[in-house]
């Protein structure tokens, strides 16, 4: 597959790629920041857009020299005038610490982000991407997930600020695409990990690698024997730009993430081997709405996108604990920027 934003003639030869002014919402977050990367390398020219709630100038200080990278301190809940051929809005804290801090400024931050980064795409023509969520499904009784299942959403619980927020925001993505034609993508995302995750997100996978590195004991809720699957960042971010790069008619929603189902305990006990740590395992109850089996099925992405992950989860843990190791020995002063 031709990378993004490349022209292929007839002949088979691929051009250059087509330099893009491109923005991202959110984009000093752990994923955004990522996806800037990529981008940055691919020569498109990249306006980051953040509020840092959850994201981090260390995240991006290695791009800040970089000519074709620009970063704005923006809240998308306000509105945003610039000039743009696409937009990644990544905008919204993803982890249960961060959203139900502030669970009004969470739902305002998908709903009235949407409005805005939607307002820009009709103005400029801009192709628009929406990052949502598997938590759209809820607690589900479907499994794995399909993107026609409609999920089992609790609209009145603690999580229910992140949930419909985000399942409000893909209703203005289509209302948008049915009535002024919008070219849209919407990719529902799966627990992902990776370098640059927030230090204290609360998610399991920086919980454990920073209670083993520590060796506080791991904490698990419920019995452990729930279900994630987790994507590592780089494989997630390619099937962002095969989405963006698929034709207009491809509009999603599509599952991004990684098929391979794991108890959260077997995660813990990886965690635990690929550390050497001596710390112990203990039990707390289970979060209200906490789903007990999480999983996408991709098929849509394979036969879309040609997407699969490729990132194996020993590996992809290495290189976070890795991540975090560094940060640890270095006083977790990347937490506090």
């Amino acid at each position: 597959m031709a990378y993004p934003g490349s022209l292929r003639y007839g002949n088979g030869m691929i051009a250059q790629p087509v330099r893009k002014r491109v923005l991202v919402t959110g984009g000093a977050g752990f994923l955004g920041s990522h996806l800037c990367d990529r981008l940055v390398a691919d020569g498109h020219d990249v306006l980051c857009v953040d509020n840092y709630f959850t994201g981090r100038r260390d995240n991006i200080a290695h791009l800040l020299a970089a000519p074709n990278f620009e970063v704005m301190r923006h809240d998308v809940t306000l509105p945003l005038h610039v000039e743009v051929d696409e937009i990644f809005n990544l905008a919204c804290p993803a982890s249960p610490v961060h959203y139900q801090f502030d669970p009004v400024q969470t739902t305002k931050t998908s709903v009235m982000g949407a409005i805005n980064v939607l307002g820009i795409a009709r103005r400029t023509g801009a192709r628009v991407f929406q990052a949502s969520t598997s938590e759209v499904y809820g607690d589900p009784t479907v499994h794995p997930q399909t993107e026609d299942y409609r999920g089992n959403v609790n609209p009145l619980g603690p999580r229910a600020c992140y949930d419909e927020g985000k399942r409000c925001a893909e209703t203005l993505f289509f209302d948008y695409r049915r009535q002024h034609g919008l070219r849209i993508k919407v990719a529902r995302i799966f627990n992902t990990y990776g370098p640059r995750m927030h230090p204290n997100d609360g998610r399991v996978v920086s919980n454990f690698i920073i209670q083993a590195l520590r060796g506080e004991d791991i904490t698990l809720y419920g019995n452990g024997n729930q279900t994630r699957a987790f994507c590592y960042a780089s494989d997630l971010i390619e099937g962002f730009l095969r989405l963006m790069a698929s034709d207009d008619g491809v509009t999603g929603p599509i599952n991004l993430g990684n098929p391979h189902e794991i108890p959260v305990r077997g995660l813990a006990e990886r965690v635990l081997a690929l550390t050497a740590s001596s710390s112990r395992i203990v039990f707390r109850p289970l979060p209200q709405d906490d789903p007990m089996q999480r999983c996408p099925d991709i098929t849509r992405a394979r036969e879309l996108l040609g997407w699969t992950p490729t990132v194996g989860l020993d590996e992809g843990l290495r290189r976070t604990i890795e991540y975090f190791d560094a940060l640890l020995k270095a006083g977790l002063k990347s937490s506090r920027s």
